[in-house]
C-alpha cells in the first residue's frame, strides 16, 4: 500500500491502523472527510476545510489527474509536515511548504 511504503521511505515504522467509519454518526464524531483519509495524531495530512464531514468517497489531484488515493510523494511531504507540526507544538520553529499537488476538494 502507498501509505506503508511512504511511512517507510521517510524512517518511520510501516504499521498503521485501519479505522472503519461505516457510519454518518462516526464521520462527524471524528470529522472524517471520507475514505480513504490519513490521520496522524488526530489531524487529517490532507485538511479540506470546506469539506463537510460524512461518509463518502474521496478523491485526491495527483500528477496522473483524479485519484482515489494521493500518491506517495504527497504522503510522504503530509507525513514530513505532520511530523514537523508535531515537533513544534512541543518547541521550536515549523518548517513551510506546500504539498505537491492539494486534494480536489481544494481546488477552485
Amino acid at each position: 500500500m502507498v501509505l506503508a511504503r511512504a511511512l517507510a521511505a521517510e524512517g518511520l515504522d510501516p504499521r498503521f491502523e485501519v479505522v472503519l467509519v461505516d457510519t454518518a454518526e462516526q464521520a462527524q464524531a471524528g470529522d472524517f472527510l471520507g475514505s480513504p483519509s490519513f490521520v496522524v495524531d488526530g489531524r487529517d495530512l490532507f485538511p479540506s476545510p470546506a469539506a463537510v464531514p460524512g461518509v463518502a468517497c474521496r478523491v485526491y489531484w495527483t500528477e496522473q489527474g483524479v485519484s482515489g488515493l494521493p500518491d506517495e510523494a504527497q504522503l510522504r511531504w503530509a507525513l514530513k509536515a505532520a511530523l514537523s507540526d508535531h515537533a513544534a507544538r512541543r518547541a521550536g520553529p515549523v518548517v513551510q511548504g506546500r504539498p505537491p499537488h492539494p486534494p480536489l476538494s481544494d481546488r477552485a
